[in-house]
């Protein structure tokens, strides 16, 4: 799978307008025994109470069933269960934790969607990339902010990204890239596997479960449009070549921070920031 992995990242990166065809393949017995073997031990169980140890005792026989419901599309992924953690002072995190079984498929998903969309990003994101973290995020941020002609740092934070990411259009972000029908299937069949919380079964409409494997994927088909969009501001509200490549974001999860140079007029600055604001609906993200 790692060679594999490595042919559909350097087409990703050679050819960025390809749309990988197949992918579902991928997701073979072997693929899913190296995803098994990687997952930590002693972790928190899904409404399946299953653990690592449990599903190792019968390791082949599990793996060989799941593959065979893969193939015939009867694998449906269970929902997860509910539980939190403290955000603040006064609020708690909602975390959605996976069946084993489906922490395993989200491992093998989450390779898969890194090789594509890893070749996508630039430098200056940091948000749930392999060997980048928000220490090497705030020291990139740091050099700009300590540049002599650094005016104005705008923030902005996504409130509630995890909670409200709207299936379509993350489904139509990933059918820019991706025109595997069963691959794309299995994605959304996560996104509709609901939350168990208290005994009672909770659909999910909208959102993504923080907690999970694949939560980090299901990030940067967003993230990628909405970098896309604010380079569309600038060259719209800054179209002079200087001004455009001196503005820089440093991306982490869904907090994007923009420090701006050289700012023509107030009103560009306002103009900018307004529709900035508005990427957090993502209706501007139409493609």
């Amino acid at each position: 799978m790692i060679t594999k992995l490595a042919r559909i990242a350097e087409i990703a990166k050679t050819k960025p307008k390809e749309r990988f065809t197949s992918l579902v393949h991928l997701l073979n017995k072997q693929g899913l025994k190296d995803c098994y073997l990687e997952l930590p031990a002693g972790k928190a169980a899904g409404i399946d109470k299953q653990t690592k140890e449990k599903y190792g005792t019968n390791l082949e026989t599990n793996l060989e069933d799941l593959v065979a419901r893969m193939k015939r599309q009867a694998y449906k992924p269970q929902a997860s269960r509910r539980t939190y953690i403290p955000k603040d002072e006064r609020s708690n995190r909602p975390l959605g934790i996976p069946a084993f079984e489906d922490k395993i498929v989200q491992k093998a998903l989450s390779k898969i969607l890194t090789a594509i969309y890893e070749q996508k990003f630039k430098g200056f994101s940091y948000g749930f990339r392999p060997g980048r973290n928000q220490h090497q995020a705030l020291q990139g941020l740091d050099g700009v902010i300590m540049h002599p002609t650094c005016r104005y740092v705008v923030d902005a934070d996504i409130k509630g990204f995890f909670n409200h990411v709207d299936h379509d259009w993350l489904m139509t972000f990933l059918e820019h890239d991706i025109a595997d029908p069963n691959f794309l299937r299995l994605i959304r069949r996560f996104l509709k596997a609901g939350i168990m919380e208290d005994g009672k079964f909770e659909a999910t409409r909208e959102g993504t479960p923080q907690g999970g494997l694949c939560k980090a994927s299901h990030n940067p088909p967003y993230a990628k449009k909405v970098i896309m969009q604010s380079n569309r501001l600038k060259s719209l509200y800054f179209n002079d070549p200087i001004h455009f490549s001196s503005h820089n974001i440093r991306s982490i999860a869904e907090c994007q921070s923009l420090e701006c140079f050289k700012q023509k007029t107030t009103s560009n600055r306002s103009m900018m920031i307004q529709e900035m604001l508005q990427l957090s609906s993502f209706h501007s993200l139409c493609p």
